[in-house]
């Protein structure tokens, strides 16, 4: 009788085969393992602990920003809501990228940038919506720092993906974040900031500070990583998730603090 067809897993082999049609068997040279089976965590993978521990953060820091949202109401309900999809939309991209570190141990670059090109055009957008939620502030603010964030995000894919030239990459990139600090410290939203409610000029100065600071991780990673040599991916993937705890949870924590003081006033 004919054979049934094998199996439609992956497999990973010790000569680098992943299909399990092409893979030339289980002999000694040749061990192979479900790819999924890839996915465990080694107890001394520091890596890969951090990549659970943001990943789960993120999803608990989504349910609280989502329930604080029913304290409040009015324009502030949005930067809670909206500061709850920031860590939704991180928190799933974490699961995805936990899995590639496990399962090869490289850094999961494009689930990175996925991840930033939905997240800090978000983060920017939560500039406006606290600003509007208590004083005048017009769309331009909305849209410059809308746009500056996407120049940014996009060409530091780029340059690390090979689009373009990595230097361009770079430079683009830091035109596209200067714009953006220029518009936070000096710039319309700045002063919209100047007229806003105390609790306000709080959170606002709080998330300027860790767009400054804590964004200052990510084109220093990719100086290292593309125009300085080259670092380690391991020491390189501890240090973004931290900066990725702190700039998303961090900054969306300023923001709720400001919500629920405007609430309880």
């Amino acid at each position: 009788p004919p054979q049934p067809p094998p199996p439609a897993f992956f497999f990973l082999a010790e000569d680098g085969i992943r299909d399990s049609s092409s893979s030339r068997g289980l002999g000694d040279g040749y061990k192979r393992q479900v790819s999924y089976a890839g996915s465990n965590l080694a107890p001394d993978d520091a890596v890969g602990i951090s990549f659970w521990i943001i990943s789960v953060a993120m999803v608990a820091a989504t349910a609280f920003f989502f329930l604080e949202s029913l304290r409040v109401t009015g324009k502030f309900r949005t930067s809670l809501v909206v500061g709850g999809l920031i860590c939704l939309v991180a928190g799933v991209h974490y699961f995805y990228m936990r899995e590639v570190w496990a399962s090869t141990g490289t850094s999961p670059t494009v689930f990175r940038y996925v991840d930033w090109i939905v997240t800090v055009p978000l983060q920017m957008v939560e500039f406006y919506l606290i600003l509007a939620a208590v004083t005048a502030v017009s769309m331009g603010v909305f849209w410059r720092l809308l746009i500056g964030t996407v120049v940014m995000v996009v060409a530091g894919y780029m340059g690390e993906a090979g689009f373009i030239n990595t230097t361009i990459g770079f430079v683009v990139g830091m035109a596209g974040w200067a714009y953006i600090l220029y518009e936070i410290f000096s710039g319309e939203a700045s002063k919209s900031a100047a007229n806003a409610k105390p609790s306000v000029q709080s959170a606002f100065n709080t998330m300027k500070w860790i767009v400054t600071i804590g964004w200052a991780i990510y084109p220093l990673g990719y100086f290292l990583g593309y125009l300085a040599g080259g670092t380690d991916e391991a020491t390189l993937n501890i240090v973004y998730n931290v900066a990725d705890f702190i700039n998303k949870i961090g900054f969306c924590l300023a923001i709720w603090a400001a919500a629920t003081t405007e609430a309880d006033a």
